[in-house]
């Protein structure tokens, strides 16, 4: 669960977010902050979402199965307000587990597949979509995780032609996980994805990889509206989420604290959590005068 090599790249997502300050304004109107938005036609009360995660329950000693910590993932997420994410691993059993998850709450989920031989990846999708997924995506950045290489899954980076065939047989909103260059932003965009996350896997692929928050703005110029950009690395707070959207993200996803919820309080530990940061990202939207997560201003933020 940590990150790779020195923990560099994990580290860096935090400090990316720290150097990133706000500049308080309290001469306005705002005193009702609009949390709401629409992400791949699905209504939401909040744009903080669950990144999808997997192998979890082993890493924290047990506690849970792969099925129960999926399940209050994605089940405490709706009950947010949001909408959660299941992933893919070399143990069947989680990416298994995610669809049974999604499925249970109708489809209110994003389906995550690893990066694998395309008629792998093929056959995955299609069980998402038969599971009602509302968004498939592949975290592209897997290409590096070598406990799949050892467990028989193999994995690999994958050409833009290869991304087109993929995404051309489904009509789901396909999602590429793990940008971090504008010049691979733009090729997403050319391979037809609907949706990219910036992200460095959470520090646990490439290590002295730079923050999520570094390259955010650079990313977001480079492909403007074309697609949708979301991010995750080193979120903690409402706060963080403020600055990433401030950055220039539509959405962002959140990860590890997660874990805490839902180990410490399964489904309604989850919603918890997720209702918190809404709560600290309402105060953070007052106190620098922004009315709509959807229109979130650069010079909200103070660079140190």
């Amino acid at each position: 669960m940590g990150g790779t090599g020195t923990g560099a790249s994990f580290k860096a997502n935090i400090e990316a977010l720290a150097r990133y300050r706000f500049n308080m304004r309290t001469i306005h109107g705002v005193t009702e902050p609009e949390t709401a938005m629409t992400l791949f036609d699905c209504p939401l009360d909040t744009p903080i979402l669950a990144a999808p995660m997997t192998g979890t329950p082993y890493n924290m000693g047990g506690a849970l199965t792969e099925l129960e910590f999926i399940t209050a993932v994605i089940q405490g997420s709706r009950l947010a307000g949001s909408i959660g994410c299941s992933g893919d691993g070399a143990d069947p059993t989680m990416f298994d587990a995610g669809l049974k998850a999604i499925a249970g709450e109708n489809g209110w989920g994003i389906t995550f597949i690893k990066p694998r031989a395309h008629n792998e990846i093929v056959a995955r999708l299609r069980r998402a979509e038969a599971a009602g997924a509302r968004a498939v995506g592949i975290d592209i950045d897997g290409a590096g995780l070598v406990t799949m290489v050892l467990k028989g899954q193999p994995v690999s980076p994958k050409t833009v032609a290869e991304l087109r065939k993929v995404i051309a047989l489904t009509a789901l909103p396909f999602v590429l996980k793990g940008i971090m260059t504008p010049d691979e932003a733009t090729l997403a965009m050319e391979a037809g994805a609907k949706a990219i996350v910036v992200s460095n896997h959470g520090g646990r692929i490439l290590d002295h990889s730079p923050g999520a928050a570094e390259v955010l703005p650079a990313i977001v110029e480079a492909v403007g509206t074309s697609v949708t950009v979301l991010a995750d690395g080193g979120v903690r707070s409402g706060s963080d989420v403020l600055k990433l959207l401030a950055l220039g993200a539509r959405a962002v996803l959140v990860g590890r604290p997660l874990v805490v919820g839902a180990f410490g309080g399964g489904t309604d530990g989850v919603r918890t959590v997720l209702a918190r940061m809404t709560s600290e990202l309402r105060q953070a939207m007052i106190l620098t005068g922004c009315q709509s997560v959807q229109r979130v201003e650069a010079d909200i933020l103070y660079r140190t």
